[in-house]
């Protein structure tokens, strides 16, 4: 096949796959969508495809069966092979037959490789046959210009689109780096926030602890302090009358004394527990103020930087995103998800 016309049939299938993909966006989104992966009105895969399986494939053209089945691999094997290109490239799955049945890695599914088959047996014998006869009353050397002027408006436009995808995985790649940082210095504050809830807790447990010996010293000394008083009940009892009032001054001081022991012990106690619980509730305070300016400024910049990141995206990003809707990207996908968000628009299942 004469290679003018394989330049031809190229550039002529890639529009009208262009057309096509913008027909059907515009059927299913009530909008126009720019649905090729360059930025002018054509799809290489398309005009690829199509020349490939015209090549292939016209001798088989009259056996109907072989034609299909034909069309049907190697429509399969240049998406397949296409899409795995593409990803390990640019680090984006630009099209996903996950959700499909009998997919290989999403590149490519049955039920769409039997429409493209169809669709190829359509073209070689009712499309290709028109194209190629509209095609022959091009003057030779118009189509010679016109395959010029396209390819380098196409290698052009090529250069244009990978270098803002790359930039735009590089934006996507910031983003992510500043999340995680954000992330990392939230962890790091829950974390202090955590360490000091316990460090008061302990502190608090210690004053109980105190406070439980304390309680508990007290009823000793009280119980003692009983037991004597009852030795002494017991012998004054003994000696009632000579000894009655040397008995009674006897208990008075003695109950004044346990009552005066009790009485401090018990504010002591209540003043120490008192004065830890303020302590920890100032240290609380202090450490939980620990965050300086710089770091409130630093967490400030970077909330500024992720915002600025994903107000200024370009363009090329903003129409690749919506004309992809199943696009993935393979390192960044929360922060593909937020632009999604940002522009309105929901991943398609």
């Amino acid at each position: 096949m004469d290679i003018y016309y394989i330049l031809l049939y190229f550039f002529v299938y890639g529009f009208l796959g262009w057309c096509t993909e913008v027909g059907f966006a515009a059927f299913k989104e009530h909008r126009f969508v720019n649905r090729g992966f360059l930025n002018g009105p054509i799809c290489p895969i398309y005009g690829v495809g199509v020349t490939i399986v015209i090549a292939f494939l016209t001798p088989y053209r009259e056996n109907l069966i072989l034609l299909y089945v034909s069309s049907v691999i190697l429509v399969t094997l240049l998406e397949g092979i296409t899409g795995w290109a593409m990803d390990k490239i640019f680090h984006n799955k630009w099209w996903d037959y996950s959700e499909q049945p009998f997919n290989i890695g999403g590149y490519v599914c049955l039920i769409f490789s039997l429409v493209w088959g169809v669709a190829c047996v359509a073209i070689m014998d009712f499309i290709h046959p028109l194209i190629h006869k509209l095609l022959t009353y091009l003057p030779h050397t118009l189509g010679i210009v016109l395959i010029v002027l396209l390819g380098a408006a196409m290698f052009a436009d090529l250069y244009v689109t990978a270098a803002a995808i790359f930039k735009f995985n590089k934006r996507l790649a910031s983003m992510e780096k500043i999340a995680g940082e954000l992330h990392e210095i939230s962890d790091q504050l829950g974390k202090d926030i955590y360490e000091k809830v316990i460090l008061a807790m302990e502190k608090q447990e210690v004053s109980r602890q105190k406070l439980d010996e304390t309680a508990s010293g007290i009823r000793e000394n009280i119980q003692e302090a009983a037991a004597e008083l009852k030795e002494k009940t017991q012998e004054a009892a003994s000696d009632w009358k000579e000894k009655t009032q040397e008995a009674a001054a006897d208990w008075k001081e003695k109950t004044q004394e346990a009552t005066s022991s009790l009485l401090e012990k018990t504010q002591g106690t209540t003043s120490g527990l008192i004065e830890k619980t303020q302590e920890a509730a100032a240290d609380w305070k202090e450490k939980t103020q620990e965050v300086s300016e710089e770091m409130r400024g630093h967490i400030t910049d970077l909330k500024k930087r992720y915002q600025e990141l994903s107000s200024k995206t370009p363009r090329i990003g903003r129409r690749l995103v919506k004309a992809f809707p199943k696009m993935e990207s393979r390192n960044n996908k929360l922060q593909l998800e937020e632009l999604r968000k940002k522009f309105n628009i929901k991943k398609k299942k």
